[in-house]
């Protein structure tokens, strides 16, 4: 029986994996069909590529992805990109993107997620969240101003960024997002790397601009909630108000 349970946990870990990379890989194309095949010139895609090495997706892979994403050659890219909001329990703000080929399936799955059992409701929640651009990023040692490398960087807002927030922070780096300009992000993108920094997330976004106070049994409801919407496979991006 031990050997049975290895077996099934390698099979749900290279499953998991699975998922991961292809949303890495739809990631680069997503950036290269937005700002071209060029990461030196498309800090998004840079940052997205740099993730999808660090995660072991094949140079293969990533040279597909970018070539199809920016309509290079015979495959073109038919993702649509589609922008849902609603609930989580206990009245948690949330906003999902999907990238699909299918919009009717993804549409019909996504609302079923938000209205199956005590999932939550669908409903309008744009206006409580700000649209901005966003940058993680981390640079070697500890005691960085963070401040003065926002002002440098021309972002409007910083916060420091943990290992344990975002897996892509090295433990003993200081991490930080910047808050930024949406026009502005391969700007702040661009100085951060010719400055120190390395570059993990360089995209669009959404920051709420309140929290719902919830207890710890409630928020763990909503985790249960939110890893449910990031299971479904055309899941791109998850903003929710939750702390």
């Amino acid at each position: 029986m031990g050997r049975q349970w290895l077996h099934a946990k390698r099979a749900v870990a290279s499953l998991k994996k699975g998922k991961q990379n292809g949303k890495l890989v739809r990631e680069i194309m997503v950036a290269a069909k937005l700002g071209g095949p060029d990461p030196d010139s498309n800090a998004r895609l840079f940052a997205a590529v740099a993730k999808a090495r660090h995660e072991n997706v094949t140079r293969d892979a990533i040279e597909r992805a970018i070539k199809k994403g920016a309509g290079i050659g015979d495959e073109k890219l038919t993702l649509e990109h589609i922008v849902y909001d609603g609930y989580a329990p206990h009245k948690v703000p949330v906003i999902v993107e999907v990238l699909t080929d299918n919009h009717n399936r993804a549409a019909a799955d996504i609302r079923h997620l938000f209205k199956s059992g005590q999932l939550g409701a669908s409903g309008s929640n744009k206006f409580l969240f700000d649209h901005v651009g966003l940058v993680e990023a981390h640079r070697p040692g500890s005691g960085i101003d963070i401040e003065e490398a926002a002002i440098e960087a021309g972002a409007n807002e910083v916060e420091p960024l943990t290992a344990d927030q975002n897996d892509d922070i090295p433990a003993d780096a200081t991490g930080a997002r910047f808050i930024v300009e949406r026009t502005e992000v391969h700007n702040v993108s661009q100085w951060l790397a010719q400055n120190g920094w390395t570059v993990v997330t360089s995209e669009l976004g959404y920051i709420a601009k309140n929290y719902p106070e919830i207890s710890e049994e409630q928020r763990a409801e909503v985790g249960e909630f939110l890893n449910e919407l990031d299971e479904y496979d055309d899941v791109h991006r998850i903003w929710a108000a939750l702390k």
